[in-house]
């Protein structure tokens, strides 16, 4: 009878998982995953496509606000640093596609780097302001870019060749996304378990407790900031891929608000929860259109004409339940249910 877990070597503290049962799991779904473009159609294909690439972006806000604390708005800024400078770095500069996908991560981590320090002083609503404005003056610097930048016409982008295979293909192209996930989700659990991860989590319960400790506060919180860019620039450079254009009306600023409703429906702090909410929250609409469309009438004529209203408002109520009635998220919720399922029929 299972009577708890103990750990007798430190490094049994820094594995991922030293359970059989999720290591035999994980490798099935992995299998799945790379086998679904054989079996979906395309339609769903699509939808699973768009999660891989906005579970990449969710990592960098998990990064940002789930670890370390730091509360942001602009993250629709950071994707269009990375959308746009992967579209410059082909169609403008010349680069082979493979530069062209670093330097979209490259240059919003640099101005992550810059958005970062003032976070070395404000806090909360502040900090969340600050980077708000910052997605803002990215907007208006792209509008004012003239024919470098597309201004409102955008910057036409080909699904490229990268390491000599075609992702022109949705197949393909799905495939390379999939490879991304996981090397990012692998880059941030073990980013995580490191002593920077754990760095950045005792600055979010106590940045105060935290510098006593000997943490330096400049340095973790710009770190923060950089990989959290970093991987949001990778996301937007793969939806500047899928929808073969890069404009402004491309990255609207529900874009932050939807990449905020997945960290908290999913589960602050947790890569888990990431993985969770990114599935919730991008069939959210979808599921609640294919149940306008078996009420139909008047509400299904509302959701032609006013969806961008309604994914907001989803979003809204979403953040307001889980913040309302369970604020650990849907990993908490699996936390439960697996509690259960493996003390049954104890309750403790």
């Amino acid at each position: 009878m299972r009577s708890g877990y103990f750990k007798q070597r430190y490094s049994d503290l820094l594995v991922l998982t030293d359970s059989p049962a999720v290591k035999v799991w994980t490798l099935v779904l992995l299998v799945a995953m790379a086998a679904a473009p054989l079996v979906l159609s395309s339609f769903v294909l699509s939808y699973v496509t768009i999660i891989l690439f906005t579970l990449v972006g969710v990592l960098g806000l998990t990064v940002l606000t789930g670890f370390t604390g730091l509360i942001s708005l602009g993250h629709v800024g950071f994707l269009m640093l990375g959308a746009y400078a992967y579209a410059i770095g082909v169609t403008r500069l010349g680069l082979p596609p493979e530069l062209a996908l670093v330097m979209a991560a490259v240059v919003p981590a640099v101005f992550g780097l810059l958005v970062g320090i003032p976070s070395l002083r404000l806090h909360g609503l502040y900090l969340a302001i600050t980077t708000l404005a910052f997605s803002y003056i990215v907007t208006a610097a792209i509008l004012a870019g003239g024919k470098f930048t597309g201004a409102g016409r955008g910057i036409m982008i080909e699904r490229p060749t990268m390491l000599g295979v075609d992702l022109s293909s949705d197949q393909r192209f799905y495939w390379f996304c999939l490879v991304v996930c996981v090397l990012c989700v692998l880059v941030t659990l073990n980013f995580r378990r490191s002593y920077i991860g754990r760095a950045l989590v005792a600055i979010r319960d106590n940045d105060i407790a935290a510098r006593t400790m000997g943490i330096n506060l400049v340095r973790f919180k710009l770190l923060a900031f950089l990989v959290s860019a970093a991987l949001t620039g990778l996301a937007g450079a793969l939806m500047g891929m899928y929808l073969s254009i890069v404009s402004v009306e491309s990255f609207p600023f529900l874009l932050s608000i939807e990449a905020l409703a997945i960290v908290i429906v999913g589960g602050l702090g947790s890569v888990l929860g990431a993985v969770f909410g990114t599935i919730f929250i991008v069939l959210l609409p979808e599921v609640f259109s294919s149940l306008v469309a078996v009420v139909g009438g008047r509400l299904q004529d509302l959701m032609t004409t006013s969806a961008h209203e309604i994914k907001s408002v989803l979003y809204g109520l979403a953040i307001i339940g889980f913040l309302r009635f369970d604020p650990r998220g849907l990993r908490g919720i699996w936390h439960d249910v697996r509690h259960a399922w493996v003390f049954w029929p104890l309750r403790y």
